[in-house]
C-alpha cells in the first residue's frame, strides 16, 4: 500500500527547510506499489508485488541546476542527496531559463483514488488473471493458445515541495487486463490483444477483453499480401493511437527548440484538415495519465494543440516555457523520482466525432482497414515526417470487410496523413502504456499500401 501524502509531505519539508540562501531547492517524492499477475495453462505462471519509494532532489543556483535521488529515506542518505545536488549543480551550464515553478491554483481530482482499491484481495486478482486466459481459450476453436494473459494494477503517491511556495500530493490507483491470443487455421497463425482499463479492478470486464483479442486475430486470419495502390485508409484505435505517437513527439516545445520537429515555426498555420483537433488533457476523467499537478507542481490543464487543423502551440515544462516566453502546460514529466522534468504529453488525443466505426468503413467504399501497425519507431520519422510502417488488416469492399491481408506496408508523410484525415471516430480509448495515448478509428483519405 502507497504512503500516506502527509508523510512525503513532512519528509519533503525538511529537505526545503534546508536550502541556503540564494538557492532553489525543490523536493519530489514517489511512493508507488506494483502488482503484475500473469496466467498460463490455467495456473499462475508469476506474480509479483513491488514497491517503490524515494526522492528526487533538484538544486537551481546561479541558473545552473544539480539533480540526485535516494531510495533510501533515511535522514542520513537525504542529507548525502541534498549534498549530491549541490555538488552536481556546481558543474552545470547556466542557463536563465532553469527555474522551479511558481505556485499554482491546483484544483484535487475526484475520483482518481477508490478506496475500494484497497479492498481487493490478491486473491481476487490471481482469479482476474485465470479468467482471463480461460475467456480467451473458450472464445473460439481456432483460438490455438494464449501468448499473454496478464493483470496489472499501480497505486501511487506523489508529493512535491519547493522554496518556490509548492507543496502538493495527490494518490492515484488504476488497473487493467491485457490479453494476447494465437488463432491458428489452415496452418496460418495470427495473434493480437484486447485490454481493458479501469480504476479498481473489480470493473474490469475480463470476457470483453478476451472476446476483443480473439475477434481481432480471427478476423485477420488467412490474410496474403496486397497488391500495391493509394486508397483510403481506416486505422483502428489501437494503431491510430501508436501513430498519435509519433506526431507528439513533434509537438514538444523541447524537440521544437532543438530543431528536431516538422512542426517548428508554423503556429497558427494550417497543419492538417478540419476534422483535426488535437487535445492534451491532464485533467481527463478516466484519463490513464490524469493527474492534479505535473511533474514541477504547476496544475495540469486542457491544451488545444491543433484545433479545426490550425496549430495553436506546443507542450512545455517550466523551462521550455521561460525559453519561449510563455507559461508551462502543465506537461513537465519524470520517470519516477530517479528522473528529473522533461516534456511529455498526459492524455492526448484527437477529439471524437458522432460516427462509429462501422459508418466509417462504409464511408471509406474501397479501401483498407489497418488493425495492426508495426516497427512505428523506426518506420516513422518525427523530423522528416516520413511515415512507412507495417500493417496488417483487412480489405474493404463496397463499405465492408473483405479480405484479410498481411505483410503489407502504408506509407506516406505525417503532414499527407493529417491533411488527408476526413472523419475521426466515437470510439476513443486509452493505452495503458506509453503516457496516456488515446486513439479512435480513423478514416484517411489517399494513403500507399503495398505489399511488403
Amino acid at each position: 500500500m502507497s504512503g500516506s501524502a502527509e508523510e512525503l509531505l513532512g519528509l519533503l519539508d525538511r529537505l526545503v527547510a534546508q536550502a541556503r540562501a540564494g538557492e532553489g531547492l525543490e523536493a519530489y517524492a514517489v511512493d508507488e506499489t506494483e502488482t503484475t499477475v500473469t496466467a498460463h495453462g490455467g495456473e499462475v505462471e508469476s506474480l509479483s508485488s513491488a514497491r517503490t519509494r524515494g526522492v528526487g532532489v533538484r538544486i537551481i543556483d546561479g541558473g545552473r541546476v544539480g539533480y540526485a535521488w535516494t531510495a533510501d529515506l533515511s535522514e542520513a542518505a537525504l542529507a548525502e542527496t541534498l549534498a549530491a545536488a549541490r555538488e552536481n549543480a556546481t558543474v552545470g551550464t547556466p542557463d536563465d531559463a532553469n527555474r522551479l515553478a511558481d505556485p499554482g491554483a491546483v484544483v484535487p481530482l475526484e475520483g482518481l483514488y477508490d478506496p475500494a482499491f484497497a479492498a481487493t484481495a490478491p486473491g481476487d486478482k490471481v482469479d482476474l488473471a485465470l479468467r482471463l486466459e480461460a475467456a480467451a481459450r473458450a472464445a473460439d476453436p481456432r483460438v490455438a493458445g494464449v501468448d499473454t494473459a496478464r493483470y496489472g494494477d499501480g497505486d501511487a503517491t506523489v508529493a512535491i515541495a519547493s522554496t518556490a511556495g509548492i507543496r502538493d500530493a495527490y494518490r492515484r490507483c488504476d488497473a487493467y487486463v491485457l490479453v494476447e491470443v494465437l488463432a491458428e487455421a489452415d496452418g496460418a497463425t495470427t495473434s493480437a490483444y484486447g485490454l481493458d482499463l479501469a480504476r479498481v479492478p473489480t470493473a474490469l470486464d475480463v470476457e470483453a477483453a478476451a472476446a476483443e483479442a480473439a475477434e481481432r486475430a480471427l478476423r485477420l486470419l488467412g490474410g496474403r499480401k496486397p497488391p500495391s495502390g493509394r486508397l483510403p485508409i481506416v486505422m483502428d484505435p489501437f494503431a491510430a493511437a501508436s501513430l498519435l505517437g509519433v506526431v507528439a513527439g513533434a509537438l514538444s516545445a523541447e524537440a521544437v527548440q532543438k530543431g528536431r520537429s516538422l512542426f517548428a515555426g508554423k503556429v497558427g498555420e494550417r497543419v492538417g484538415s478540419e476534422a483535426v483537433t488535437l487535445v492534451d488533457d491532464g485533467r481527463l476523467e478516466g484519463g490513464p495519465a490524469s493527474r492534479p499537478f505535473d511533474g514541477e507542481g504547476t496544475p495540469s490543464g486542457r491544451t488545444t494543440l491543433i484545433a479545426d487543423g490550425v496549430l495553436q502551440g506546443w507542450l512545455h515544462n517550466v523551462y521550455t516555457a521561460t525559453k519561449d516566453g510563455t507559461r508551462s502546460t502543465g506537461n513537465a514529466s519524470r520517470a519516477g523520482y530517479a528522473s528529473p522534468p522533461s516534456v511529455a504529453p498526459t492524455n492526448l488525443f484527437l477529439a471524437p466525432g458522432a460516427r462509429d466505426q462501422a459508418a466509417l468503413i462504409a464511408q471509406a467504399g474501397d479501401g483498407f482497414y489497418c488493425q495492426q501497425v508495426l516497427g512505428v519507431h523506426s518506420g516513422a520519422n518525427p523530423i522528416s515526417g516520413d511515415f512507412s510502417v507495417g500493417a496488417a488488416g483487412v480489405m474493404i469492399r463496397g463499405g465492408e470487410l473483405a479480405e484479410p491481408v498481411r505483410e503489407a506496408t502504408i506509407a506516406g508523410t505525417i503532414p499527407e496523413i493529417l491533411d488527408g484525415l476526413v472523419a475521426v471516430g466515437s470510439d476513443l480509448r486509452f493505452l495503458p502504456f506509453g503516457g496516456g495515448m488515446g486513439g479512435a478509428s480513423l478514416l484517411i483519405d489517399g494513403m500507399t499500401l503495398a505489399g511488403a
